[in-house]
């Protein structure tokens, strides 16, 4: 992964509180606990070029046209923790989306797996063998 300072991301997110949809009663109906923190990916002081592009690329499906991405939390009942909860997810995203992956290295197959795959075939046209009515092959 490369260095980078989550917290100065953070702080460049922008979070609205709006109404939590589906059921919960009057907290839900007169509370606005739901969070959505917004972050402009291209306007981010913090990142540089190679990061805007891979959060872009690799986050492409949580970013709108205008390249910012956008987190909610409704899962817990007062804002406060909606809103941790939501930094929580924008730190796990961010992490996930900057990771660099470890190129494969081939390797051959071992001899013993070389020597478990022919027997296997072995037994298994055995079988086949069997189960037609030609047994003199």
């Amino acid at each position: 992964m490369m260095d980078i300072d989550i917290e100065k991301l953070v702080g460049e997110c922008v979070f609205t509180a709006v109404r939590s949809s589906g059921s919960g009663g009057q907290n839900v109906n007169k509370v606005a606990s739901k969070v959505v923190l917004s972050f402009d990916v291209n306007a981010s002081d913090t990142l540089t070029d190679i990061q805007k592009r891979l959060i872009l690329v690799k986050l492409s499906n949580r970013v709108n046209k205008n390249g910012v991405l956008q987190v909610s939390s409704d899962s817990e009942r007062t804002q406060w923790l909606n809103k941790k909860a939501a930094i929580g997810k924008f730190r796990i995203l961010i992490r996930q989306a900057l990771k660099t992956e470890t190129k494969r290295i081939a390797t051959k197959p071992t001899f013993q797996s070389i020597q478990k795959r022919l027997d296997d075939k072995k037994r298994q046209s055995g079988k086949k063998r069997l189960r037609s009515g030609d047994f003199d092959r």
